[in-house]
């Protein structure tokens, strides 16, 4: 059902990471048991840096030597033992064992190490061949003129034509973006189709290295400085020997400041200058000679607790100290969600994921919807049909985490609301990237008097004054809710730092409910370890009678459709079919007959008891036959009570994620945050947020 995927780079510097880090995101969203197989790897033990990336960031739960073929020692002794056949048949034995337990793997080749020399790429291709894998060959495009690059291509499709590889694409890494259009026009005119290529622009900032890859590659001991500080992009070296006037004219955005430990006067320029506005922001400071800050600055720097800048020390003297930083290069790392979004971004929009899933998947079968394939296509979704996404919470440092990586990975266009020197400042001491972002303070907006006049005619009937609904206008909420009212946003996510209230209250106000529809309601989307469920309502209706609950149950129905979850709801009490009595149990199956009758073509059942909805066992003595029973996605709960509980138990004790409230049933989608939600939450509820504006224009 599925072809493996072996990706190798064709040469060296090809930068093959990014491919592999988006290849592995678009099969997770085919399948969960996506394996992920190194042929050699540099260390013993399997101690490799993709290894760690790849298996951390997707969970792949596997011993560490089932990732990898040999080491380069293992390899080499093979070699030159000239038993190279045997070294194959070695590496094809292990990753036999992997692709048994897995619906598909991806290979990552060899890194252009001395273990195969020049003939490294007939090495990967000779496995990828014996993989039984699709090969993805990755050429590098950085430095070279569109004539060079598609000689590049015509001599590696000749070469791997000539072996019986069967490829998936090429893929041109590294490509001067203003060279883009001009190398794609030249392969275009080579009349190079035998199979897709893809363009892939030069992204810096992925080569970059941070502080704290700085420090481990080269074992250096950290002074002072948090994991945040130590994900800083090092963009330059400023190796310190002058005086501090001097040095600070030569300061330059993201450098690291290089200086013996004993200059106290450069260390404490370099921490002023980094508080000053007037200055440029430096990623660090690495102190040299293996010296310590003298005791009275360390216990200065000991109650700065609130300095952004990361210190290093280091045992060699200045000029090596430097020379060894210069020689550190980039990667990417699982806890640096920043490089992860940029690379994702460039793969995502550069390649056709869409023609490489036709050609992996030889059958297109119905999948379940695991949680990594559920945020894969909330991404992908929303990116469809971009939307236009107002955050009141401006303030907030989750927020404005969230906002930047949904701007690297150009998922939605967002504003923000609040006053603009307080939110620039934060940006500035966060160094987040959002430049291209509107900042809109709701006090001075040339739209505050234009959305007062809607608020009082829509409110007027409560007796608001005028004056009143102009003073309501300040309020982020309700000048975000008014946004989308008026068409300038598409949607609103809140409550990062707001009540449920606080965020909902206005959208009943001014948004209101769907035609056809009478009844605001919510859904959690509930990622367990390998499904996703829909819980509903869990946040807004206390008590719903049975037409409100059939409502509910309709609409949560809907929702799981909408975002690809086949729906099958089961009305839960604390009795299944017809053997329970008493007013609760009525209700539901009341409910339950009411959205049957309303929606014949929907799959509801109830009343029935949580176990018999999701246990196969349970179902067949308690509901046999039914379509639902056993194995169902959508739990609609009796009461807030009941569903408020019951989500944050499941949350709290399976480890589950999750994602909402998500809010059903109003004219324009408006979501709610919790107040302990993370960045990765808010992401999320972007995305929803998205998709439900795409689905309600549609």
């Amino acid at each position: 059902m599925f072809r493996s995927v072996y990706i190798a780079g064709a040469e060296p510097g090809s930068g093959k990471s990014i491919v592999v880090l988006g290849m592995m995101e678009m099969l997770k969203s085919l399948t969960e048991k996506v394996g992920f197989f190194r042929p050699v790897v540099p260390e013993n033990g399997g101690k490799d840096a993709l290894i760690h990336l790849i298996s951390t960031r997707y969970q792949i739960d596997l011993p560490p030597d089932a990732f990898y073929g040999v080491t380069d020692e293992v390899a080499r002794n093979f070699l030159s033992e000239g038993r190279y056949e045997a070294l194959l048949k070695r590496i094809i034995n292990k990753y036999k064992n992997l692709e048994r337990q897995m619906d598909v793997v991806l290979c990552a080749g060899t890194d252009f190490a001395d273990i195969t020399s020049a003939l490294e790429l007939d090495f990967n291709a000779d496995l990828a061949n014996n993989f039984g894998c699709l090969l993805l060959p990755v050429i590098k495009g950085l430095g070279r003129s569109t004539r060079e690059v598609v000689d590049a291509v015509r001599v590696l499709e000749e070469s791997l034509e000539d072996r019986g590889c069967e490829l998936l694409g090429a893929m041109v890494n590294r490509v001067c973006p203003d060279e883009m259009e001009k190398i794609a026009a030249g392969l275009e005119s080579a009349s190079m189709q035998s199979v897709p290529f893809y363009l892939l622009p030069e992204f810096r900032a992925l080569e970059k290295p941070t502080v704290g890859e700085i420090a481990r590659t080269l074992g250096l001991e950290t002074f002072s400085g948090d994991q945040e500080g130590l994900n800083y992009e090092v963009n330059s070296y400023k190796v310190a020997a002058m005086e501090v006037p001097d040095f600070l004219d030569r300061i330059e955005e993201g450098c690291m400041v290089i200086t013996p430990g004993d200059r106290s006067d450069i260390i404490l320029g370099t921490l002023i200058a980094d508080a000053s506005t007037n200055y440029p922001k430096v990623s660090g400071l690495l102190l040299t000679g293996g010296m310590q800050p003298a005791k009275q600055l360390s216990l200065l720097l000991e109650g700065i607790s609130k300095s952004r800048v990361p210190i290093l020390t280091s045992p060699w003297d200045t000029f090596n100290s430097a020379l060894k930083v210069n020689d550190v290069e980039g990667s990417i790392l699982p806890t640096d969600d920043r490089k992860i979004a940029a690379a994702l971004g460039v793969f995502e929009s550069s390649v056709d994921q869409q023609s490489l899933q036709e050609t992996i998947t030889s059958v297109s079968p119905m999948r379940r919807m695991t949680p990594i394939m559920f945020e894969y296509e909330l991404i992908q979704r929303a990116k469809s049909q971009r939307r236009h996404i107002v955050l009141p919470e401006g303030f907030d440092e989750r927020v404005l985490r969230a906002a930047e990586i949904l701007k690297l990975r150009d998922v939605v266009d967002i504003s923000l609301l609040g006053k603009e020197e307080k939110i620039l400042t934060k940006i500035t001491a966060l160094g987040l990237k959002l430049d291209d972002i509107p900042i809109i303070d709701p006090h001075t907006s040339e739209w505050r008097q234009q959305f007062a006049d809607t608020y009082y005619e829509l409110r007027k009937h409560k007796g608001i004054s005028p004056e009143f609904a102009y003073d309501t206008m300040a309020d982020v909420s309700y000048f975000g809710t008014m946004m989308v009212h008026h068409g300038y946003a598409d949607g609103m996510v809140s409550g990062a730092a707001h009540t449920t209230q606080h965020t909902i209250r206005p959208s009943f106000e001014i948004i209101r409910t769907k035609p056809g529809c009478s009844l605001v309601s919510s859904v959690f989307f509930m990622c367990l370890e390998n499904k996703v469920l829909v819980y509903g309502d869990c946040a807004i209706n206390p008590n719903p009678n049975a037409e409100q609950l059939a409502e509910i149950a309709i609409s949560s129905t809907e929702t799981a459709a909408i975002f690809g979850i086949d729906p099958r709801t089961a009305m839960l009490s604390y009795s299944t079919g017809e053997s329970g009595k008493g007013a609760d149990v009525e209700i539901v199956r009341t409910a339950a007959k009411l959205a049957n009758k309303q929606r014949p073509d929907l799959k509801i059942v109830g009343p029935i008891q949580y176990d018999a909805a999701v246990d196969a066992g349970v179902a067949r003595s308690k509901m046999p036959n039914s379509e639902v029973a056993g194995q169902a996605t959508v739990l609609i709960f009796p009461d807030l009570n009941t569903g408020n509980n019951t989500y944050k138990a499941v949350q709290r004790s399976a480890n589950a994620v999750a994602v909402g409230p998500v809010i059903q049933g109003l004219n324009k989608p408006v979501n709610d945050l919790s107040r302990g939600c993370t960045v990765t939450d808010i992401v999320n509820t972007v995305a929803i947020t998205a998709i439900q504006a795409q689905d309600g224009e549609s």
